[in-house]
């Protein structure tokens, strides 16, 4: 019995050995290649520069958000990535492309020109309805939409409306167009699209084209749309899928060019008719996907240097624009404000534009917002210039809303615009990071961006339309939000001197006695401006006396037009912008964050006037579709930054490219600053 419990024990101890070895080295697998993720620890969320260190968030140290701005939601920074190649700026990232869509999570049966959709559509059809279709999807109900089966359904896709009425000018009952999507790989897809007359059949012709049922013209000539599916997508090659494949349809309103990534069928579907102010009308289609271009992350220059143009008030229409107040003929004022906007950008080469309200026209004119919104930008988008927008008073007055206006003005190439907190008053209530060249990336200049509204109150009159009585203003909430972000902000050391070391062992050469003169710098927020329509009544007050000319500190033209800042107000400027000191030291003084405050609104108003050390300033009128005076030039207002942030200088670029009221606003060469109280 013993020698059996021997035998029995050595027989254990035989397999132990191996089996212990086996599972420990299956655990020790399991833990490093599932279990174990590498972490940079918590110093990968802070970055070792010569001015600060500065919290990033953790797309930051991955590289893989270019946006260069801060989430106005969460205050979380979105900077761009320092992991480039040896010699390579910081900025220059190499993907444009952002959105990180999977377009399989896409739904197939939602219409959106914005979602990089890149199934193809298996059949198209036109429907004429004697109501508004969306009161029919509303109810649930396809009375609009064209016949369908279950068995349709599930192999060719949902019908799918395009929500733009072709007959919206011309008549009562509404013209649709409706296709169909699917992801299946042996359905033959649309790859190519015509515009006919009645009896004309595409040349050359094969058993691929389908004419669809209904004509598209809501009026005039009979029109009918073709479209071709010549093969399915597991017969397309990657080429063919990007080039010809149509994976979107839309619906411009107007001559002008069409949405970013679509093309026009070669003929629109509605002629213009000036004398009755009916606008052409165009079904768009757009190949393949073509995600905007992106912002790079925004940047001072390696010599210290940014530049920013505001354009005021553009009130560009659906059509090509009414001129107002300029004895040039002809004039199409939207077309021609785009001719000048373009020889402005070329001349100033600006960093980044900022539109300060009123895009859209409203007033009627820019009943289709989407087409506005479309054109609005395309001067500066063409020249791959960063951007930012603040809504204005007439924006929204002709049905869109402003969050719709939001997303659709992201989706446009090089736009830097937030719709920012969902709890506040207003849509694009933001702020934007300016950064250093070098690889610190430190934040030399904040852009604060809010909405002033439209109006607080009117009255609807006999023919239900709504007729405003006053502007409305930055309110409490906004105050308490601009206060916090102002907190979020860090001190860095200025005036700034940029990193050029590559290692941390030149940050002791830098304290040389030869590098820094002792108590010539301090610990301060970064300089800020802010951006929004409506103009403070603060705006109109008596400015702060220059102590060394005895005279007011208000450059340029302001008397030719009322006072156009709201009658309310929750004191913005004494409880919030002059309450955003640089520095909470008392050493501090009484140095403002906040240097600049720009307006529009006020198209004959272009001065800048400095109260209790803020200065207040116009844009002025840029657009031959806005009201203006004859002799009173169009212009634009330029902001140019210098010494790393340090030094602000304001200038306005006229019509006939006369530069006016050049100054100083901040730094070397600027008025004694004030020294009041707050």
């Amino acid at each position: 019995m013993a020698f059996s419990l021997f035998r029995f024990g050595r027989f254990l101890r035989s397999i132990f050995s191996p089996a212990a070895t086996f599972i420990g080295f299956s655990c020790l697998l399991t833990f490093y290649f599932l279990l174990y993720q590498p972490n940079a620890g918590p110093g990968a969320k802070q970055r070792v520069g010569w001015q600060a260190w500065e919290a990033v968030g953790e797309t930051s140290v991955s590289g893989s958000n270019v946006n260069g701005s801060v989430d106005a939601s969460t205050g979380a920074g979105t900077v761009g990535t320092p992991s480039q190649a040896e010699g390579t700026d910081w900025w220059n990232v190499t993907s444009q492309d952002t959105q990180n869509v999977d377009s399989a999570s896409l739904p197939l049966d939602v219409w959106d020109p914005l979602l990089p959709h890149d199934t193809g559509l298996s059949e198209i059809d036109i429907t004429t309805c004697f109501i508004d279709p969306w009161y029919a999807e509303t109810l649930r109900s396809d009375v609009c939409a064209p016949a369908t089966t279950k068995e349709d359904d599930a192999y060719k896709g949902k019908w799918v409306r395009v929500p733009r009425n072709l007959n919206v000018q011309s008549g009562m009952m509404s013209l649709n167009i409706y296709y169909r999507r699917t992801r299946r790989r042996d359905i033959p897809v649309v790859t190519d699209l015509r515009i006919l007359p009645d009896r004309e059949t595409p040349i050359p012709f094969t058993a691929d084209w389908h004419k669809v049922s209904h004509m598209v013209s809501p009026s005039g000539e009979k029109l009918y749309l073709w479209y071709r599916t010549e093969k399915t997508l597991l017969q397309m090659t990657t080429a063919e899928r990007q080039n010809d494949l149509v994976t979107e349809l839309d619906v411009l309103f107007g001559d002008d060019q069409p949405w970013y990534g679509f093309e026009r069928l070669e003929r629109p579907v509605l002629e213009a008719k000036p004398i009755v102010r009916r606008e052409a009308v165009w079904i768009t289609y757009r190949r393949g996907v073509h995600p905007a271009p992106r912002a790079p992350p925004l940047h001072f220059s390696h010599d210290g240097r940014f530049k920013i143009m505001q354009i005021a008030d553009l009130h560009f229409s659906v059509s090509s624009g009414s001129c107002r107040d300029t004895p040039l003929v002809p004039c199409a004022g939207d077309n021609l404000t785009a001719t000048l906007l373009g020889r402005w950008l070329d001349a100033e080469r600006p960093d980044l534009v900022v539109f300060s309200g009123d895009q859209l026209n409203g007033q009627g004119s820019s009943w289709d917002a989407r087409s506005v919104l479309a054109k609005f930008a395309r001067a500066v988008t063409d020249r791959g210039i960063p951007w930012a927008a603040v809504f204005g008073n007439h924006d929204d007055e002709d049905g869109e809303s402003r969050e719709a206006q939001v997303k659709y003005m992201q989706g446009l190439p090089y736009s830097l615009v937030q719709a920012g907190p969902k709890d506040l008053h207003g849509v694009g209530n933001y702020v934007l990071k300016v950064k250093s060249a070098d690889a610190s990336m430190t934040q030399l200049l904040t852009l604060y961006f809010l909405d002033s509204g439209a109006y607080s109150t009117g009255f609807w009159d006999w023919f239900g339309f709504f007729v405003p009585t006053e502007y409305d203003w930055i309110h409490q909430d906004q105050i308490n939000w601009f206060l916090q972000q102002s907190s979020w902000v860090d001190p860095i050391e200025r005036p700034f001197t940029p990193d050029s070391g590559k290692d941390l062992g030149d940050v002791w050469k830098r304290q040389a006695a030869d590098q820094i003169t002792p108590g010539a710098k301090r610990l301060a927020k970064p300089n800020a401006l802010m951006f929004f329509h409506i103009p403070l009544q603060e705006s109109y007050a008596a400015a702060d006396v220059d102590p060394v000319t005895s005279k007011p500190l208000d450059v340029g033209m302001h008397d030719l037009e009322g006072q156009g800042s709201a009658k309310k107000q929750d004191g913005f400027f004494h409880k919030g912008i002059l309450q955003a000191m640089e520095s909470d030291h008392r050493a501090g003084g009484n140095a403002h964050e906040v240097k600049v405050v720009s307006n529009g609104h006020c198209h004959l108003t272009e001065n800048c006037k400095r109260l209790k050390g803020v200065w207040l300033c116009f844009g002025g009128g840029g657009s031959y579709s806005g009201y203006g005076r004859v002799g009173f030039d169009r212009r634009v207002r330029i902001y140019d930054i210098s010494d790393f942030g340090e030094t602000i200088r304001t200038y306005k670029r006229m019509e006939h490219d006369e530069i006016m009221d050049d100054m100083i606003l901040a730094g070397k060469g600027a008025p004694a600053p004030f020294e009041g109280l707050r």
